[in-house]
Formats: structure tokens, sequence, C-alpha cells
């Protein structure tokens, strides 16, 4: 089952966290989703497979009217990030998508059609959400060669899908990085294998030191806060990648 928790909140302005589910099948991958709110608007952010659907959806329900979900922002064409395009439409035909130009033609083998999609240049670009300026911000090769990270200048918040990941083991549950030394060894193999190219990882690093940050949220594993998040950066400037093995 999954559940939620409310990782920043300024009046109707919320980060919501659909956090992972210790109950799932061993052989799919666990995933972080998130809801953005504002202006009675909700944005879906990477919202997962179609097999978590069922589970994502009643979490969601218990914190906002899922008929009020106007938008989804997808990272990259993954099927843990967005194969339940479909089933969302099914609930609200209307609901747009965001995602990267290079995938428009692929993603709606998942679902959907053109007038769903709005594309996303490879140079980024402002995403309103309920009057709320978000930011599509690059991170292309960081893992898929069309990607995206989502940035809220106002809640200091940084979406930043695979980046930051951590396949943890099950008695590893918490939600924010306790200890940033254990926690990080659960990380490398992750990022040097998924993450293929070291001039993109520089640029990421040098464009995220650059935001203002209080939370680091990746798509999978713990959430990184306060100084964990330069902590991070600063590891992950440090790591060689695009190998097997170190």
């Amino acid at each position: 089952m999954k559940t939620t928790q409310t990782i920043f909140q300024d009046g109707d302005h919320k980060w919501v966290a659909i956090v992972r589910d210790p109950a799932r099948p061993d052989y799919l991958v666990d995933t972080n989703g998130y809801l953005v709110t504002h202006g009675g608007q909700g944005m879906l952010v990477d919202p997962g497979g179609l097999e978590v659907f069922p589970a994502v959806f009643s979490a969601v329900a218990t914190e906002f009217d899922p008929s009020a979900i106007s938008s989804i922002f997808a990272s990259h064409q993954d099927p843990d990030v967005i194969s339940s395009l479909a089933l969302w439409l099914e609930f609200n035909p209307q609901m747009r998508c965001h995602i990267s130009w290079l995938w428009a033609s692929f993603i709606p083998h998942f679902g959907g059609n053109a007038s769903t999609f709005a594309v996303i240049p490879d140079e980024g670009m402002a995403i309103s959400l309920g009057g709320l300026p978000l930011q599509a911000v690059p991170a292309h090769y960081l893992h898929s060669s069309g990607n995206f990270h989502l940035y809220d200048r106002a809640a200091k918040v940084l979406f930043s899908g695979d980046v930051g990941a951590a396949l943890l083991p099950p008695e590893h549950n918490e939600l924010f990085v306790k200890d940033f030394s254990a926690h990080i060894r659960h990380s490398e193999a992750f990022h040097r294998r998924w993450m293929g190219s070291n001039e993109a990882k520089r640029q990421w690093c040098e464009r995220a030191s650059q935001l203002d940050i209080d939370l680091l949220c990746p798509q999978h594993g713990a959430i990184y806060q306060g100084k964990d998040v330069q902590r991070f950066i600063d590891w992950f400037d440090g790591l060689h990648v695009g190998v097997l093995r170190a």
C-alpha cells in the first residue's frame, strides 16, 4: 500500500510524497511519486507504472480531489515513471502530460493522443500550476537522453528523477536520509551504471548548485534535506559514471 506524507506546505501550496510500498511484489522496483498542489490544481510528478496505479490513486485521494489534478510531469519515458498514463487519462481525459519533446511520439504507446502532450524543449521551460511557476530543468543523459527535473523556487524543492536515487534494502524505509555516509552506499552502483555521461553529470551539478534547494527528491529511495543536498551534489560531481564497476 502506498502512503502519503506532506513534505512542504504553505497555504494550499503543497508537495506530497507518495512513498514507497513495502507490500509491493518483489519483482517491481519501488518508486516515489509526488503530488504538487496550488490554486486548487494538482500536478502528479512521475506517477508510476500501471501496476501501482490503484495504490497511487488511493493514496492521492486521501490528500486531494483527484478530479482537480490537471497535469502530469514525467521526467522521462521509463515504464516505472509513466506507464500508468492511460489509466489517469481514463479517469480524466483532459489531463495534460509534460514530457521531453524527444518522447512525444513514444509515450503515446502508453496512452494519450496529440492533445495530451505538452512537450518540453531541450533547454527546459516554465510550467504553470494554478499560477505557480515551476521550472523544467534539463537533466539529459541522467539517465535518459531526454530527461527533465522539476524545480519549485517558492518551495525550494527539486524533484530529481533518478539522480539521487538509492535502492534501499527493506529495513531502510525512512522518508529522509538520516545518515548520508551510510545511505550513499546504496546509491553508488546505481549512479555508476545508470548515469551515462560524465559531462552531463558535471553540467547538472553546476546547474543544481546554483539553485536554492531545501529538499532534493528522487524517484527511488530517501529524500535529501538541508546540508545533505549539497553533500549529495558534491558526491555526485566526484563520481565517475557510465561504467559497470569502479
